[in-house]
């Protein structure tokens, strides 16, 4: 594997510098009367959130700022949220599941598709990065800062990756993540390197693939990095994922964190709350706290929550339970 020269402290700095000429203009709404900034990091250990775990809640750019506020997390994972509350085209609904449709239908749906991806990418390329930098005042006004961009790029064009990358370093964040995948991992990476940030890989169930080779991944650029989902990683193969932090923990700036059973349990493979899984998330934690490795720590809430409970309250259930084993 190739061995960067970059590093994510170094994009947390230079992108300080790169955002300080922009001039800002604050969002309506404001957060900056609150007298206590949230503070996540603890014994060392970054703890934090992907936006993605509000998905099934009313989720612009200030609800979601408050529901991060109520859970004193301080980093975090923006994903739709970031263009969604920027006034983004809306893409077409898709189908019904299972749902048949006719030749005439599939064709037209087809067309809706391209017609909006274009239009997207219009609104993409005229869009001033002003409107970035005022979210990133919202934010970081609150205490928050963004340390990943999930723009999920990949199959864009070359312009759009740029703006996505233009956009990362006004915000302030230290890299893009996308879908671990081979034609991703050899395209993304080049745009990254070009904007002295990085590409970041999520992963699913690949570890539990035949052939699925990491090595060659990372190795197709200098900027390519991997966040490992420690929870789809034990639910898919079963192995200790601290195995494979120990091993790539240079080229892992961020790791999402669920609770899963194993591929021999009952009902394998399947979202748990924190606790009720086998993911040993406490000997990951404890192995960030003994190392000091720079590898932040985000919460992708997926589990089933219960009628009488919302995303907002089980993301403060889950990162106290974080807190509670690193203290």
């Amino acid at each position: 594997m190739k061995k960067s020269t970059f590093s994510r402290r170094k994009f947390l700095g230079t992108t300080v510098a790169a955002a300080a000429g922009v001039t800002v203009v604050p969002f309506n709404y404001s957060f900056t009367n609150r007298t206590k900034k949230p503070n996540s990091k603890v014994n060392g250990v970054q703890l934090g959130l992907t936006t993605y775990s509000y998905r099934s809640i009313p989720h612009g750019l200030e609800e979601v700022l408050e529901y991060v506020l109520k859970a004193g997390v301080n980093a975090l994972e923006m994903r739709s949220v970031l263009e969604e509350g920027l006034g983004i085209p809306a893409a077409p609904r898709r189908s019904r599941r299972g749902a048949e449709l006719t030749d005439k239908e599939k064709a037209e749906r087809v067309a809706a598709s391209e017609a909006a991806r274009e239009e997207q990418r219009k609104w993409r390329l005229a869009l001033p990065m002003q409107k970035y930098a005022d979210v990133r005042k919202m934010y970081n006004n609150a205490g928050v800062d963004l340390h990943i961009a999930k723009f999920a790029p990949a199959n864009w064009s070359d312009e759009e990756i740029d703006y996505a990358y233009k956009a990362t370093k006004v915000l302030g964040a230290y890299g893009i993540t996308n879908e671990a995948g081979e034609e991703a991992c050899k395209r993304l990476g080049k745009f990254a390197e070009k904007h002295n940030s990085l590409a970041i890989y999520h992963t699913h169930g690949q570890f539990g693939e035949h052939g699925f080779d990491l090595d060659t991944l990372l190795g197709y650029s200098p900027a390519n990095r991997l966040n490992l989902d420690v929870g789809h990683y034990y639910g898919a193969t079963g192995k200790h994922p601290n195995d494979i932090i120990t091993k790539y923990h240079d080229q892992i700036p961020m790791i999402h964190v669920k609770d899963k059973t194993g591929p021999n349990h009952e009902t394998p493979n399947a979202n748990k709350p924190f606790g009720q899984g086998e993911t040993p998330i406490a000997d990951v934690l404890l192995l960030l706290k003994e190392e000091k490795w720079p590898i932040d720590v985000f919460v992708e809430l997926e589990y089933k929550i219960e009628s009488d409970s919302d995303p907002v309250k089980e993301v403060i259930k889950c990162i106290e339970y974080m807190r509670n084993i690193l203290e």
